[in-house]
């Protein structure tokens, strides 16, 4: 798992937490393989339920800011759920994907932003078995984990769900146009974030993680 800042808290990252979506947008810059493979974004989950919007709600806001290069999969008006998701991550093949979900954790979680370097499993916290996809896996906390975990994700309040994911989005943007706009400097040389809440240390993303 990634560890940001210099937080003894591995792998999560508050929305609100200052900074937020440039420090996102560094981790992402890392280890998105941009201009060495084709990237592409998929954006999981449904708006018929609250909980499980915050991936359509990204890459819908994803889609509305239209300076984007690569392509988005998955908004409010398109989603990618469990009856198209097998034909999704079975294209593309050489294509570096990143997968976007909601996620249910810890009560102390809710709210955070997890990135780990390993496929994504949709549908797990509601006892789904669907295919992993992603290279790449962007999860947000939306609520906390419980035996009823369909009905938690359906009352969940939409305002967490939707400021995640314009948090995500921005700093999906934001690493997109940094890397177009200047080379991406080896890790730990971050020489143009003087300001400390913004160092982002980029460890090995491997590590599986308990949300």
């Amino acid at each position: 798992m990634i560890r940001i800042g210099t937080s003894s808290e591995q792998g999560r990252l508050h929305y609100a937490e200052a900074g937020a979506a440039w420090r996102i947008a560094s981790v992402l810059l890392h280890h998105i393989p941009f201009g060495d493979r084709p990237v592409r974004f998929v954006c999981i989950g449904t708006d018929r339920s609250t909980g499980d919007s915050y991936g359509p709600l990204t890459g819908t806001s994803l889609t509305e800011q239209g300076s984007l290069r690569h392509p988005i999969l998955g908004t409010l008006d398109s989603p990618v759920h469990a009856l198209n998701l097998q034909r999704i991550a079975e294209t593309d093949e050489d294509v570096f994907t990143v997968a976007i979900d909601a996620c249910l954790g810890r009560a102390e979680h809710i709210g955070q932003i997890v990135i780990e370097d390993r496929p994504l499993f949709p549908g797990r916290a509601v006892g789904k078995t669907l295919p992993p996809i992603g290279d790449l896996s962007i999860k947000g906390v939306v609520n906390a984990a419980a035996p009823n975990s369909q009905e938690i994700l359906q009352n969940t309040r939409l305002h967490l769900p939707f400021m995640m994911s314009r948090v995500t989005a921005r700093a999906i943007s934001l690493a997109c146009c940094r890397h177009e706009t200047k080379p991406v400097q080896e890790a730990g040389h971050e020489g143009h974030n003087e300001d400390p809440r913004y160092e982002v240390c980029h460890p090995d993303l491997r590590q599986p993680d308990q949300v």
